[in-house]
């Protein structure tokens, strides 16, 4: 019977779960580029993995002030592009065609003129996206692709300027009020696929070791917290992949990778991976940071998804890494769920019970190895973790901002501690599972 409901969830989820990720265009006409005083950026190494038919961007440069400020890409061949702002904070969010970055490193870091900083990456397979920090509210006052001229590379252009917080509002598009929801152009796509992440086909394997879906947070344009030169992402898919590869050594369970390399997933994907897969077993993996003002925390945590956050701080950490999308720029919707309601409140209760049980043997464990955060048990909203059928689990493996844990983060042999306990958890929660389902499951 149970198996039957969870499959009736499958087929009814299912269909509600298709969505796909397209980007527009917003080309304006060639026109002339007046001088500039920003500083050339010469071509370095590639963080996104290119292939020799994809543009190849070779610099880029701010120039300006705080009434007017400009960017400028320089190009090996004209590009379509799509711009548009966002709101608290403010940003401004370009999207391209896939493209090779030979940035210089640390291009984007410097504030200049309007722009905090920007970053750059793939945020999709055949789409690229480029995202400006702003200091306040401004518009678009032009954006084009400049012709090659004269030696002159073709050029990406944009100006921004300066405007009131009223003006700025009444230009962002509907569903970018407030939810900072960017629209998505219904223009020419064809030479952009549409995200292809999660689009992993349904198990067929008549292997019956219980799947593992390990997810390091963040990855590519998103860093995640950050602490000198040692980003979440880096860090997380470090411990991801140590974890990976213990799992795969024990022989009793097999592993899926949300992301395997420094590669942008949004969330939703994360969660459709582990869905599409048949996961048992969902894990994801962050590092924590807390802001100078709000003191210092230290230790793990792991976090169980519910709709009313357990404290304040679970509520915060979830409303940001809720954001890691919408701070990528990337469009999403929440799935709805009218048409499975019922089916998906039963699975959605047995999910919680299982989910609830892996956390608690898995704080068990880990507190005989690793320091835990005072109240290592926590519940928040988090999207990443509300699969209807899949026992997930969120864990802080530590905070970046915390100087002793920022150490054992960047240990091997604590994190080989850390892993060896997280294994051993799983393997007891597999065996009471089994044991309590009996031969016919």
């Amino acid at each position: 019977m149970e198996n039957r409901a969870k499959h009736l969830v499958f087929l009814g989820c299912g269909l509600l779960c298709a969505a796909a990720l397209t980007l527009g265009v917003a080309s304006a006409p060639s026109a002339a580029e007046g001088p500039s005083d920003g500083q050339s950026s010469p071509a370095a190494n590639a963080p996104a993995a290119g292939a020799p038919n994809f543009p190849v961007a070779s610099g880029a440069r701010l120039a300006g002030d705080d009434k007017q400020t400009r960017f400028i890409l320089d190009l090996d061949r004209k590009i379509e592009f799509r711009a548009f702002p966002l709101a608290d904070p403010y940003r401004v969010v370009v999207d391209i065609p896939q493209v090779n970055f030979q940035l210089a490193a640390g291009t984007g870091s410097a504030a200049r003129g309007l722009v905090k900083a920007f970053r750059y990456g793939l945020v999709m397979p055949g789409g690229s996206r480029i995202v400006f920090d702003m200091t306040g509210p401004v518009k678009i006052a032009n954006s084009y692709v400049l012709d090659a001229a004269n030696g002159q590379p073709p050029r990406l252009v944009l100006d921004f300027e300066q405007v009131d917080r009223t003006s700025f509002v009444q230009s962002l598009a509907p569903e970018g009020r407030p939810e900072l929801k960017p629209a998505i152009s219904e223009g020419n796509t064809a030479s952009i696929p549409a995200v292809t992440t999660a689009a992993l086909p349904p198990v067929t394997t008549t292997d019956p070791r219980p799947l593992i879906v390990i997810d390091p947070g963040h990855g590519g344009i998103d860093n995640g917290t950050q602490s000198g030169d040692q980003t979440e992402k880096n860090l997380v898919l470090g411990f991801g992949l140590a974890l990976r590869d213990r799992i795969e050594k024990s022989g009793k369970y097999r592993v899926v990778m949300t992301r395997s390399d420094d590669t942008f997933i949004p969330l939703n994907d994360r969660v459709k991976i582990a869905r599409s897969q048949s996961a048992a077993l969902f894990v994801s993996i962050h590092a924590d940071a807390l802001p100078r003002r709000e003191g210092d925390a230290q230790g793990a945590t792991i976090y169980t998804v519910s709709d009313k956050a357990s404290d304040a701080e679970a509520e915060r950490l979830a409303e940001a890494e809720n954001k890691a999308d919408a701070i990528a720029g990337v469009n999403l919707t929440d799935e709805p769920t009218d048409v499975a309601d019922i089916l998906i409140d039963l699975a959605q209760r047995e999910t919680k019970t299982f989910s609830n049980r892996f956390a608690r043997l898995l704080m068990d464990e880990m507190k005989t190895t690793v320091r835990m955060h005072k109240h290592p048990l926590k519940s928040a909203g988090f999207r990443v973790l509300k699969a209807p059928d899949v026992p997930s689990v969120l864990v802080e493996i530590g905070y970046v901002s915390n100087k002793g844990d920022l150490e054992h983060l960047v240990s091997e042999n604590w994190r080989n501690k850390a892993v060896g306990s997280m294994v051993q958890a799983i393997d007891t929660f597999f065996a009471k599972r089994l044991a309590t389902a009996g031969p016919a499951k």
